[in-house]
C-alpha cells in the first residue's frame, strides 16, 4: 500500500469531475517510455521459533527497516517511527503486521526488475542471518491465527483494522496474513488502457492459478490453493472483484471515475496524520460536506489516496496494477511481470490475448473468478473446457511478446526466460500449492513447521 510522506496542502483543489480523470490521463506514455514496476511481499518470521516480529522488540521489524540503510536506504517516518525506506530501487515498505515489501523503481527492462529483486532478496537476507530473521514467500501465513499478529504503526492501517469487520468477514485476513507479487504497467492513450484493462482482467484468474501459494491455515490444509485469492470475495464488496463495466461499450477514464466516487473512502491525509473517514463518500468531500472536515474541498493528492483504496483484480491509477498472483519465490517474482509485459506491451500479443477472451460473457467471467481459488488451473473458462486448455497457449503469446520486445541482457538473451517458472508449472499441470500439498502429505507427515525449511527465495 501507498506510503505518504506529505500532506501536499499546495495542491489544486478540485473544483470540477474533470480533473478526477486527469491522474489516469496524465499515466499516457509514448511505447518507448513504458516501464515496468513491480511489488513484491514477503513474510518475516524469527529463525528460533518462527514467530512473527513485532515493529519494537529487539531485532524487530524496525530494526530490519534501519539495518538497510547500510545499503543506501533512507528512512520515512510517521509520527516520528520509520515505516519505510526509500531508495533507488523504489520503497521498501511495511503491510499491516509487518510483510516486508518491495515497491521497485519504474524499469525499462525484466533484465533489471530480476536484478532489482535479486539485490532487494540479498539484502534483506544478510540483514537478516545477523538480526535471526528469515522470509517465507507464500500467499498466506501457513501457521499463523490472526491473534499472533502484531499490527504496524501506520495510521491507515489502524483504520482499516476498525472498518473491515463492518464490511466483511476476511478484510483482517487480507491485512494481516496474506502476501502478493504486482506489476504496475504502462499505456499509450485511453483506448489502449481499455484493450489492457480488459485483457488483463479477463485473464487475471489464470495469474491467480499459476501463482497459487496459499493452501494452509492455521497449520492445517484450507480446502484452496490460493485462500488469498478467496479472501478478497469477502473483504469488502465496494472495492473488490471483477469490475463488469469495464467490459461495456464506452468504458474509459470516466467510467472508471465513477466507479472509484461510489468506493466509500478510507481516510484523509493532512499535517502527517490519517483522519478516519471510512465509509464516507468522497462525493459528499467534493461537495466540502465531508463530516470529519466540514467545509474543506479534496485536493488531488486526497484523490490520488482515494484511488489506492479500491481493490480490484487490476486497478487503474496513472498506470494498470496487475493483483491477482500470490506471493512466491525469486523466479516467480520475475515471472509475473514476465507473463503481463509479454501479453500486454506487444501490440500482436495484446491483439492475440484479447482474441482469446474476447467472447468470454460476464457470468462466465464470474464463475472462473470465484472458483479458480479452490480449483486452479481446472477452474472452467466461458466458452467451454479450462484455465489448463488455455496456459500453454497464453503463454506461447507471452513468449512471442517478449521476443518481439527484443530487450537483450549483457549475454544477448532476450526476456522470454523469465517464464521458464510457468512454462514448468503448465507442463506438469501441478500449480506451486498442490506441490506444497504433497509435501505436507507425504514427507512432513501432516506437519507444517518444514514449511520454514522450503527454499522460498
Amino acid at each position: 500500500m501507498s506510503t505518504r510522506e506529505a500532506s501536499d496542502r499546495d495542491d489544486p483543489v478540485i473544483e470540477t469531475l474533470d480533473q478526477l480523470a486527469a491522474p489516469m490521463a496524465a499515466g499516457e506514455k509514448p511505447r518507448e517510455a513504458w516501464r515496468i514496476g513491480t511489488e513484491h511481499e514477503k513474510f518475516v518470521y524469527d529463525t528460533s521459533d518462527h514467530h512473527a516480529p513485532s515493529y519494537d522488540e529487539e531485532g524487530g521489524i524496525r530494526d530490519l527497516l534501519l539495518a538497510l540503510e547500510e545499503f543506501g536506504w533512507e528512512p520515512i517516518l510517521e509520527g516520528g517511527k520509520v515505516i519505510a525506506m526509500k531508495g533507488a530501487d523504489g520503497t521498501v515498505s511495511l503491510e499491516p503486521a509487518g510483510q516486508l515489501e518491495l515497491s521497485g523503481a519504474p524499469l525499462e527492462n525484466l533484465h533489471q526488475t530480476c536484478a532489482e529483486t535479486g539485490r532487494h532478496l540479498n539484502q534483506v537476507k544478510a540483514i537478516g542471518e545477523r538480526l535471526g530473521k528469515g522470509f517465507l514467500g507464500l500467499g498466506m501465513w501457513p501457521d499463523k491465527a490472526r491473534a499472533d499478529l502484531p499490527l504496524m504503526p501506520k495510521g491507515r492501517y489502524d483504520i482499516m483494522t476498525r472498518h473491515m469487520p463492518r464490511v466483511g468477514s476476511l478484510g483482517l485476513d487480507m491485512m494481516l496474513r496474506t502476501c502478493t507479487i504486482q506489476v504496475n504497467l504502462d499505456y499509450s492513450s485511453e483506448a489502449d488502457m481499455v484493450q489492457k484493462f480488459r485483457t488483463s482482467l479477463a485473464l487475471q484468474p489464470l495469474a491467480t492459478a499459476l501463482f497459487a501459494n496459499s493452501p494452509f491455515t492455521e497449520g492445517k490444509p484450507n480446502g484452496m490453493l490460493s485462500y488469498r485469492s478467496h479472501i478478497w470475495s469477502d473483504t469488502d464488496p465496494a472495492r473488490t472483484g471483477m469490475l463488469p463495466f469495464v467490459f461495456e461499450e464506452g468504458f474509459g477514464y470516466e467510467r472508471y471515475v465513477e466507479y472509484m466516487l461510489d468506493v466509500p473512502m478510507y481516510f484523509v491525509f493532512r499535517d502527517g496524520k490519517y483522519i478516519d473517514a471510512a465509509g464516507l463518500s468522497f462525493r459528499d468531500f467534493l461537495k466540502g460536506e465531508l463530516s470529519v472536515l466540514p467545509g474543506e474541498k479534496p485536493r488531488i493528492s486526497d484523490w490520488n489516496d482515494h484511488l489506492s483504496t479500491a481493490f480490484p483484480e487490476v486497478r487503474l491509477k496513472s498506470f494498470l496494477e496487475m493483483r491477482g498472483a500470490d506471493g512466491g519465490p525469486w523466479n516467480r517474482i520475475c515471472a509475473l511481470p514476465a507473463l503481463w509485459v509479454g501479453l500486454l506491451y506487444d501490440q500482436g500479443a495484446l491483439d492475440a490475448a484479447w482474441d482469446l477472451v474476447k467472447d468470454w460473457d460476464m457470468e462466465g467471467r464470474e464463475t472462473l473468478r470465484s472458483s479458480v481459488p479452490k480449483l486452479g488451473l481446472d477452474a472452467p473458462i466461458p466458452t467451454g473446457g479450462t484455465l489448463r486448455d488455455i496456459a500453454g497457449e497464453v503463454l506461447d503469446i507471452a513468449r512471442q511478446g517478449l521476443a518481439a520486445r527484443g530487450r537483450l541482457n549483457a549475454s544477448g538473451d532476450n526476456e522470454t526466460g523469465y517464464l521458464e517458472p510457468l512454462a514448468e508449472i503448465v507442463a506438469s499441470g501441478r500449480v506451486p500449492a498442490q506441490r506444497l500439498l504433497d509435501l505436507y502429505n507425504g514427507e512432513w507427515q501432516g506437519e507444517i513447521a518444514p514449511v520454514y525449511k522450503v527454499k522460498s527465495f
